[in-house]
């Protein structure tokens, strides 16, 4: 790292995202982690984006009434700007939520003289409109070196989910900004090796880094080691959005926890919240709605359950659950309910057990056996979640060689 220090010292990075802290979730957490990952190696970290307001789809107390806010946080600048907040199922809302945001940060092109100074402009994908319009603004109007940052395949994942209807105009529409996003960038970071290979045979020539989306939490991961597993009751959570890709409001509604003798305990926000707190005030025992908790508090709670599962309610190419990450360092063994890369990286490396998306009968099998094991069986799967945080998924060592791709 001495090495590498006199390098990095001058090296000037803008992060340019549509989420950001103190937003929750999978997709703000990576962003934050990054930029706060990158300012630790010693980088120079500015973020361009909007004002928060994700997951609730309102505009955080504090933001509200302005177009444009800048702050501080953790030693690194923030530029926000206004955005149309949305979490609407509606599709023209959702466009005009990403629309708008895509142009408000062209206001960002006044501070000229700031915008020559980044050695590199990171670019977030999806959303894949504000990825084209910051391709636009920082590649082809300023000339930056811009790496782009992929961490959903745009529009093929939105055809999976059920979004968007394969041939239609929209699909053509975003299939053409997604060939232009490859093209124009100067490198591509993917968050799997599935997206790698997508994007390697559109753009063969772009230099390509797997990044995954690690978690930095070295206090928890020190904590972990300590932990007393297999407690009665047996307790299961769930930590992140609650949305339509992971259904979760089918899950607890097919899976009799009281029955199985478990509890599920749920943390997060997402357009199925409401549901979830109907269904579990018409009288289901054991499964318990949190609300949400800042990342800090999330990770430290995490190390009160035995399991947690992770879903996706269809296999998505190129999608793996950052979740999987999270929950290493904890040592909480993972009850996978998906495919694809994400299920094969549970499995491959023995970080808990896996069914296939929406097969509620094999994830109760999951719990029985898992909840079932021996302590030295369970202790195995513990284990391995945490060693692997310290190694092979050290998010510490992940970020020393990207800062290198960065240098080259």
């Amino acid at each position: 790292q001495m090495g590498l220090g006199s390098v990095i010292d001058v090296m000037k990075v803008l992060i340019v995202s549509f989420y950001y802290e103190p937003e929750i979730g999978a997709a703000p957490s990576r962003i934050t982690n990054l930029a706060k990952g990158l300012k630790a190696k010693g980088v120079d970290v500015d973020v361009l984006t909007c004002l928060p307001n994700y997951p609730q789809g309102r505009i955080f107390d504090g933001y509200r009434n302005h177009f444009a806010y800048r702050e501080n946080i953790d030693g690194i600048d923030i530029y926000r700007y206004w955005t149309y907040a949305t979490v609407s199922k509606n599709p023209i809302k959702r466009v005009i939520a990403m629309f708008s945001f895509a142009m408000t940060m062209w206001a960002f092109a006044l501070r000229r003289k700031s915008i020559k100074q980044y050695d590199r402009v990171i670019i977030q994908s999806p959303p894949i409109v504000v990825s084209a319009s910051a391709i636009l603004l920082f590649r082809k109007l300023y000339k930056r070196n811009v790496v782009l940052n992929v961490s959903d395949l745009w529009p093929s994942s939105a055809v999976e989910l059920g979004f968007m209807k394969k041939g239609s105009l929209s699909f053509k529409y975003t299939a053409m900004l997604e060939r232009f996003i490859y093209k124009n960038a100067t490198s591509i970071m993917g968050q799997s090796q599935e997206i790698i290979e997508h994007i390697n045979r559109f753009v063969p020539e772009k230099p390509m880094f797997l990044y995954r989306n690690l978690a930095n939490n070295q206090s928890v991961l020190d904590s972990a080691s300590a932990i007393c597993h297999v407690r009665e009751p047996f307790k299961i959570v769930y930590a992140g959005l609650l949305g339509v890709a992971q259904d979760i409001c089918s899950l607890i509604k097919s899976v009799n926890f009281e029955l199985l003798g478990v509890e599920m305990h749920l943390y997060g926000a997402g357009n199925q919240v409401e549901s979830i707190k109907e269904y579990i005030a018409s009288g289901v025992k054991n499964v318990f709605y949190h609300g949400t908790l800042s990342r800090q508090e999330m990770d430290k709670t995490l190390l009160e359950y035995d399991a947690s599962i992770v879903a996706l309610v269809t296999p998505i190419y190129g999608a793996v659950p950052s979740k999987i990450f999270d929950l290493l360092p904890a040592g909480v063994p993972i009850l996978f309910c998906g495919g694809g890369e994400g299920a094969r990286i549970v499995s491959e490396n023995s970080f808990g057990l896996v069914s296939a998306s929406a097969d509620y009968k094999a994830l109760e099998e999951n719990i029985i056996s898992m909840k079932s094991m021996s302590e030295e069986d369970y202790s195995n799967l513990s284990n391995n979640c945490v060693k692997a945080s310290r190694g092979k998924f050290s998010f510490s060592e992940q970020m020393d060689s990207f800062i290198k791709f960065l240098q080259k």
